[in-house]
C-alpha cells in the first residue's frame, strides 16, 4: 500500500501501550499524527519521543493526538517510557486544554506494537538499510498527518539516521490546520502570525468574503503579473 495526499488513512486495529484500539474511532474528530520510530532503546528515537511527549500541550491545543510505531513489543515501550520519562522529565497528558502530569511509567501518547511488521509493511515505513540483532527490518522515520475526516493531509520520510524536528511538524500541522478553514497557502519558512500568500484561485470577487482586511499584492514584477497576493489572518 502506497498512501497518497488525499487518500483515506485505514482504520487499523491497534495494539498499543494503552490497550487495544480502533483508530479511527480513537481519533474521533480530532486531528492525528502517526509517526514511526526504529527502534527503542536507541538514542535518536529516545530524543525524539522525549521531544514529541513534551510538545504533548501544544498538540492537544491543536486538536491533535500523536501515536507512535515501532517493530518493538509492548513490554519493550513499557519499559523504554521509564527511560524517556528519565530522560526528559516530567511530561504532560492532555484532554482538550486541560493537562496534567503523568505519573511514571506512563506516556503523554499511545505507542503502537507492530512487531510483526503487518504496519510498518502496509505503509511503506520499512527502511532498506536498517535491521535488528535477528536481521529483521526496522522503520524509517515517518510521519502521517491525518485530518478530521480520516484523510491524509501530508505525510513525511526520514531514514533512521535523521532525528526529526518537531517545531517543524508543528508548523506543517498549523499550516494544514489554516488552509483547511480559509483558502490559502503559507509561503517559504511561515509561522503563526506571518502573513499567507492568496492563491491565484481565489477569484478577486471572493477576496473581501475572505481577507476583509484586505489583501497586498505585488505589481512590480518584471511580467507585470499580479499573481502575488498576500494577506494577515
Amino acid at each position: 500500500m502506497s498512501l497518497k495526499l488525499g487518500d483515506q488513512f485505514p482504520n487499523f486495529q491497534l495494539k498499543t501501550t494503552v490497550g487495544d484500539i480502533q483508530l479511527h474511532e480513537w481519533l474521533g474528530n480530532s486531528w492525528g499524527i502517526l509517526f514511526s520510530h526504529p527502534a527503542d532503546y536507541t538514542p535518536v528515537c529516545t530524543t525524539e519521543l522525549s521531544r514529541a511527549a513534551k510538545l504533548a500541550p501544544e498538540f492537544a491545543k491543536r486538536n491533535t493526538k500523536l501515536i507512535g510505531l515501532s517493530c518493538d513489543s509492548l513490554d519493550n515501550h513499557h519499559g523504554w517510557i521509564k527511560d524517556l520519562q528519565a530522560y526528559s522529565g516530567p511530561n504532560f497528558q492532555c484532554t482538550g486544554d486541560k493537562c496534567k502530569i503523568i505519573p511514571h511509567g506512563e506516556f503523554a501518547f499511545p505507542i503502537i506494537d507492530d512487531s510483526d511488521r503487518k504496519l510498518a509493511k502496509e505503509l511503506g515505513m520499512i527502511d532498506p538499510a536498517e535491521f535488528d540483532n535477528k536481521g529483521l527490518p526496522l522503520t524509517a522515520r515517518a510521519v502521517f498527518f491525518i485530518g478530521p475526516d480520516k484523510k491524509v493531509k501530508a505525510s513525511l520520510l526520514y531514514p533512521a539516521t535523521t532525528g526529526r524536528n518537531f517545531d517543524e511538524i508543528l508548523r506543517l500541522l498549523d499550516s494544514l490546520q489554516l488552509s483547511a478553514k480559509l483558502p490559502i497557502a503559507t509561503p517559504v519558512d511561515w509561522k503563526v502570525g506571518d502573513k499567507v500568500m492568496v492563491p491565484p484561485s481565489v477569484k478577486d470577487e471572493d477576496v473581501q468574503k475572505y481577507f476583509p482586511q484586505g489583501v497586498q499584492v505585488k505589481n512590480d514584477l518584471p511580467s507585470g503579473k499580479g499573481y502575488i497576493r498576500m494577506a494577515q489572518v
